[in-house]
């Protein structure tokens, strides 16, 4: 990958952390101004409407991506404005006749929420599926000609737009229920500024509607597999959310409330710490499409497999360079953010699901971009059986501990799979070495993570105790993964040498001569 796809990366990456970091903020916003029981109304109305979102156009931005590449690849302008129109009218097929269908008989979609209120708000966010749908072909159309700073501001600007209109509406809110209403009303005035803005900047740039009828074929080959693969993954989760519980009351012995509260803090307090990568894995996904597939569709064959090779050291490098931050500071974790000491446990217990997490995500998206997905979508199946398999011979024995064991898995699976296959598409690519020299420096800093917790844990309070320690690790893991030789410190050294210690070009004395007559 060239110097420019990692400053890119780094780019959407830095916008993707500060989208979250809004998103987590306006959280506990809501949460004082509307308290648990409007945010749970909220949460459910736009739980729901993720789900249709996930049907009608998940697998959309990638195909779009890659089919823009393609025609990018041959230079047919035409056929990139028949796949954006393609993408357009795929996705209008499904929303406008499930929107019109669902007002028309909204007295009979109330089994959809057990509470009444919950249907107000899914009905005031419903009209934007509309028009996200058509925005996730735009974003899609942005990847494929590799204008990520447009689409990183128009993110930005969404989430930004939702949070603050949010706030002052919800301010003035009459109780938890209207507080609901106010919020979805500016889920789906944001979702109105992403529509608009992001079809204002794609027919600026020359883009126009034309007759889809050779793309659309193409594109819902391709994007039928993503969308139900990923459909499936939600589906899967609010079922695993379900029978977890249930599974720990039947083979456990537990009362209700000790599985539900078991389940919320695997799932939802260390779960989520440990897909912390799953943000930067993806923002390389996003850059690295792109290119992936220019390379495969132009066969160039030695650049696609320099490509996939240093994916997959990325990958890897992500994945075991943040094990020692959760294997030595998990427990401090939990117990900083969420006062709850057995999160923490489960964090450090369970952190080397991460490699291969890292592996089964960034494999998939190179698949993906050398039109393989209707293979992605088979092994996926196969990784989710090995989870609920997990969840049903594991519980008895591990109790909650399953539910991440069955993720694990399933990553496992997927990602020796997806390895597999890719090895045939690009067999001279070797990543195997590069792992067991990231491994051996993971380990080190393991050790001397763990060791160091133990000498200062007694001597300061949890949140110093914390930022000690985590600074210690990163420069002890800097240290030990140069050492390994898994980073060169050079593109580094010299973007400080190129940008910041730049000196100034001295004038030519023929210049001055020239200014002086």
């Amino acid at each position: 990958m060239s110097t420019s796809i990692y400053k890119t990366t780094a780019q959407v990456t830095v916008f993707s952390t500060i989208e979250k970091t809004l998103s987590f903020i306006y959280r506990i916003v809501l949460s004082r101004l509307i308290g648990a029981e409007g945010l749970g109304i909220y949460q459910i109305a736009l739980s729901v409407f993720s789900v249709f979102l996930t049907v009608s156009s998940s697998g959309v931005p990638v195909t779009v991506s890659r089919l823009i590449t393609k025609q990018n690849a041959l230079g047919n302008t035409a056929g990139k404005n028949a796949v954006v129109t393609a993408g357009i009218v795929s996705t209008l097929i499904f929303t406008l006749p499930i929107c019109i269908l669902i007002f028309c008989l909204r007295d009979y979609f109330g089994f959809l929420f057990s509470d009444g209120r919950c249907l107000e708000v899914f009905l005031i966010i419903l009209p934007g599926l509309i028009l996200t749908s058509v925005y996730a072909v735009m974003r899609g159309a942005f990847w494929g000609d590799r204008q990520f700073m447009p689409y990183s501001l128009i993110e930005l600007a969404e989430d930004g737009l939702m949070v603050v209109l949010g706030s002052i509406l919800v301010a003035g809110a009459a109780d938890a229920a209207d507080g609901a209403r106010l919020a979805g009303i500016a889920v789906f005035v944001s979702y109105v500024f992403s529509f608009a803005v992001s079809l204002i900047w794609y027919f600026k740039k020359g883009g126009k509607l034309v007759n889809p009828s050779k793309q659309l074929k193409p594109l819902l080959s391709s994007s039928l597999p993503i969308t139900a693969m990923r459909t499936s993954s939600s589906l899967l989760n609010s079922l695993v959310a379900v029978l977890m519980p249930f599974l720990l009351v039947k083979m456990c012995g537990m009362s209700d409330s000790e599985a539900v509260a078991l389940y919320g803090v695997a799932a939802g307090m260390a779960v989520p710490i440990l897909f912390i990568p799953s943000s930067l894995i993806g923002s390389i996904a996003v850059v690295l499409a792109p290119e992936l597939s220019e390379n495969f569709y132009k066969n160039r064959t030695e650049l696609l497999r320099a490509d996939v090779e240093k994916s997959l050291r990325a990958a890897v490098a992500i994945a075991f360079a943040l094990i020692p931050f959760l294997f030595a500071l998990g427990g401090t974790v939990g117990e900083v953010l969420f006062s709850d000491a057995l999160s923490g446990e489960i964090v450090q217990n369970c952190c080397l699901i991460l490699v291969p997490m890292c592996l089964s995500m960034i494999t998939g998206t190179v698949l993906n971009s050398m039109n393989r997905e209707k293979s992605t979508l088979v092994y996926y199946f196969f990784g989710a059986a090995a989870m609920l398999a997990c969840l049903a011979a594991l519980t008895p024995v591990i109790g909650v501990y399953s539910y991440v064991a069955g993720q694990a898995a399933s990553f496992v699976i997927t990602a020796a799979l997806n390895m597999r296959l890719l090895k045939k598409l690009c067999p001279r690519v070797k990543v195997f070495g590069y792992s067991l020299r990231c491994a051996a420096a993971c380990a080190l800093c393991c050790a001397f993570g763990r060791v160091l917790m133990g000498l200062i844990k007694n001597y300061m309070p949890p949140l110093a105790c914390l930022i000690v320690a985590a600074l210690a690790v990163a420069a002890f893991a800097a240290a030990a993964f140069l050492a390994a030789g898994a980073y060169s410190p050079e593109p580094a050294i010299n973007f400080l040498k190129t940008k910041l210690f730049k000196r100034p070009k001295k004038k030519r004395a023929g210049s001055a001569v020239q200014i002086q007559k």
